[in-house]
């Protein structure tokens, strides 16, 4: 009889247009792995709301109040969890901790350590393909990155360091 296989929950650290999408989508190929887009969601469900930075936290923070408890038992029932949603600041991977304790599931938390110069080129691409749900200005991704703030030791992730 073959041994269980460990779920695995991918999170994802990086600036705005760092590649964290891009990576998620290379990893949401691998069998029994399902992925889950912040985008998506918010831009479906809040897109006529979204105007300013404190819209988004808080329709983010409705999204994952909602969505926890089921990640949590998709998690349960065996299948590997790409979770592209932004865990920058400590406050979401405080919650992002909490799927991972009451799934039992193994975790990675992929931080994309790439310069601003390359971010903020890969956006002025982004926004002029039209592909994303969100353009995201020069000044925005200056206010976005104020927010960021990497991983530290003592949040108790696997962290995979991922570089340009």
């Amino acid at each position: 009889m073959a041994a269980a296989r460990v779920p695995i929950l991918h999170l994802f650290c990086g600036k705005v247009a760092a590649g964290k999408s891009t990576l998620a989508g290379r990893l949401a190929a691998r069998p029994a792995t399902l992925l889950i887009t912040e985008d998506h969601w918010t831009s479906t469900l809040f897109a006529d709301e979204l105007r300013i930075m404190e819209d988004y936290g808080r329709y983010s923070a409705r999204l994952r109040a909602a969505i926890g408890p089921h990640i949590v038992d998709i998690l349960r029932q065996g299948l590997s969890i790409v979770l592209d949603f932004q865990a920058n600041t400590v406050s979401v991977r405080s919650w992002m901790r909490s799927l991972i304790e009451q799934s039992g599931a193994a975790h990675e938390l992929h931080l994309l350590d790439v310069p601003d110069t390359i971010c903020r080129q890969r956006l002025r691409e982004r926004n002029a393909g039209g592909a994303h749900p969100f353009q995201v200005s020069e000044a925005e991704y200056d206010l976005i990155a104020s927010y960021f703030v990497p991983p530290g030791p003592g949040e108790g992730f696997n962290i995979v360091v991922h570089t340009p």
